[in-house]
């Protein structure tokens, strides 16, 4: 499969990944969570070439993750804000903000620390479980195969086609 094709996976990470994998898209909408909005600041903030950083802001806003603003109109010129589907990956830039602080802070510790305006105390990102607010981790938390990769396993069926790791899953999923 082509990267470019990356999207057309029953995987969720593949589908955030077509959106958000590229280099440089992470560190523009961690800028776009601090305030950022005008291409110019973006340039400035991360040294990057004007037509990567075109393209980049091109591919949030095609997807739906930026929207474009005019801000003035002689000459017009746009800023980007974040939809309500690009604050939905606030969530994964915090993760990838614990991550990098626990493992790759060379010994000096956080680069930035993050206050909860409502207690007004520092706070760590925890990922915990919706229903019952526990923290999640690896070893508590199985997978079961949800509805569209069973369609996909059924139409995968109806053409005579099998997949082993499909069909594994799907086994799985039965036996727990």
């Amino acid at each position: 499969m082509r990267w470019d094709d990356i999207d057309q996976q029953v995987c969720s990470v593949a589908r955030t990944l077509s959106v958000v994998g590229e280099r440089w898209t992470l560190l523009i909408l961690r800028d776009a969570f601090f305030g950022t909005r005008r291409f110019d600041k973006f340039q400035r903030n991360l040294g990057i070439t004007r037509h990567r950083l075109s393209e980049r802001l091109g591919k949030l806003v095609e997807q739906g993750v930026l929207v474009k603003v005019p801000y003035n109109d002689k000459p017009v010129r746009y800023e980007y804000r974040l939809t309500r589907k690009g604050l939905g990956l606030y969530p994964v830039l915090m993760s990838l903000t614990r991550w990098g602080d626990e493992w790759m802070d060379g010994g000096k510790g956080a680069p930035l620390e993050y206050v909860h305006l409502a207690c007004g105390k520092k706070t760590t990102p925890v990922l915990t479980c919706s229903e019952c607010g526990e923290a999640l981790r690896p070893e508590e938390v199985k997978v079961r195969v949800g509805p569209a990769l069973q369609d996909m396993a059924a139409e995968m069926e109806n053409e005579g086609e099998r997949n082993p790791e499909i069909q594994e899953l799907l086994l799985r999923s039965l036996v727990d």
